[in-house]
C-alpha cells in the first residue's frame, strides 16, 4: 500500500489527526510520502523524518494507491495540480466548514484507512475543463485545467462586461454579467451553485453555463454535452478581464479568444460505501430537514 498525503499547512488542527492517520497506514505497513511544505509543518510535532516528501514537480507517480487530502474542498482542488493526469485516486479528508469533495470528516479520518483495506469504496472517476488562450496561453501556464470550474470575470471595474459565448462554433448569446462560469458536475455544488446553477451528479457528461449576476434577466444557467467546444470572447470597458481555473487566477486581454473544453484526462475519487455522494447532498444541503419529511 502505497499513500500520499497533502494538507494546507495554516491548518494546525489537523496535526493530531494526520498523527492517526500515519499510525493506521503504519499498521498497514504502508509506504508514505507527504508534501514537503506539509511534511514541514507536521514536523514540528510529529516525527515525520521516516517518510519521502513530494513536490508538484517530483515524488509522485502512478504506483500510488491513494492521496488523502487534508483540508477543505479548496485542498482537494490544489491536489488536482500534483495527481495531474497520473491516476491515483484521492480521498478528502475535511478540517473546513462546508465540504462536498473532502466527505470524511476529520474524527473518523482512521475510516480512511480501514474501509480502504476493507475494499468498501468505488472509484468514481470527475470530468475536468481545460482552457486554451491562444497567444496569451502564457498568462495561464502549464496548469490550464480545473476540477470544478473555469470562470471569466471583470476585473478593475464595477462595471459589467460582456461575454460572447459561441458553442461548437455556433452563436449562442452574448452575456452582459459580471461574469460567467463553465461548470462540471464536481463544481455544480460550488460557485455555479451559488450563482443560482443546478446540482449535478458527478457522473454526468454534462456541463453547466452559468451567469454571474447577468443583466439581461431571462439569462438562465445552461446544461450541455461536455463534449461542446466553448468559445468566449469578453469586452468591456477596461483593457483586461480575469479567467479563474479554480482557485489559480490568470489576467487576459479583452478580446482574446478563450476555448474552453473537457479536459483529456479525469481525477480519480475514492468515494467510500459509508461517504457516499447523495449522503453528502442530504447533509450539506439539509435535504429532509423539513419537518414535514
Amino acid at each position: 500500500m502505497k499513500v500520499a498525503i497533502y494538507g494546507q499547512a495554516y491548518h494546525d488542527n489537523t496535526l493530531d489527526y494526520v498523527g492517526e492517520l500515519l499510525d493506521e497506514l503504519e499498521k498497514e505497513s504502508a509506504v508514505i510520502a507527504i508534501e514537503e511544505n506539509f511534511r514541514n509543518h507536521l514536523a514540528k510535532k510529529l516525527n515525520v523524518d521516516e517518510y519521502s516528501a513530494f513536490s508538484e514537480r517530483h515524488g509522485l507517480d502512478s504506483s500510488f494507491d491513494m492521496f488523502v487530502s487534508f483540508g477543505g474542498d479548496g485542498t482537494i482542488l490544489r491536489a488536482t495540480t500534483y495527481v495531474r493526469d497520473l491516476g491515483i485516486p484521492i480521498v478528502g479528508v475535511n478540517t473546513g466548514r462546508l465540504g462536498f469533495l473532502s466527505t470524511f470528516s476529520k474524527e473518523e479520518v482512521r475510516k480512511v484507512v480501514q474501509e480502504f483495506v476493507q475494499g468498501g469504496y468505488a472509484i468514481v472517476e470527475r470530468s475536468l475543463v481545460e482552457v486554451n488562450a491562444g497567444s496569451q496561453a502564457q498568462e495561464i501556464g502549464e496548469l490550464n485545467f480545473a476540477l470544478n470550474e473555469i470562470t471569466v470575470s471583470r476585473k478593475d471595474t464595477t462595471s459589467m462586461i460582456t461575454v460572447e459565448t459561441h458553442l461548437n462554433g455556433e452563436y449562442l448569446t452574448s452575456y452582459w454579467a459580471d461574469g460567467l462560469i463553465v461548470s462540471t458536475p464536481t463544481g455544480s455544488t460550488g460557485y455555479s451553485l451559488s450563482c443560482g446553477g443546478p446540482v449535478i451528479v458527478p457522473t454526468a457528461k454534462s456541463l453547466v453555463l452559468t451567469p454571474i449576476a447577468p443583466h439581461n434577466l431571462n439569462a438562465r444557467p445552461l446544461v450541455i454535452s461536455d463534449d461542446t467546444v466553448i468559445r468566449l470572447k469578453v469586452s468591456g470597458r477596461e483593457d483586461n478581464h480575469l479567467v479563474s481555473l479554480d482557485s489559480r487566477i490568470a489576467t487576459l486581454e479583452n478580446g482574446t479568444e478563450i476555448e474552453v473544453r473537457k479536459a483529456p484526462f479525469t481525477i480519480k475519487m475514492i468515494e467510500y460505501k459509508s461517504e457516499n455522494f447523495l449522503k453528502t447532498l442530504r447533509n450539506k444541503l439539509l435535504w429532509g430537514e423539513d419537518r414535514r419529511n
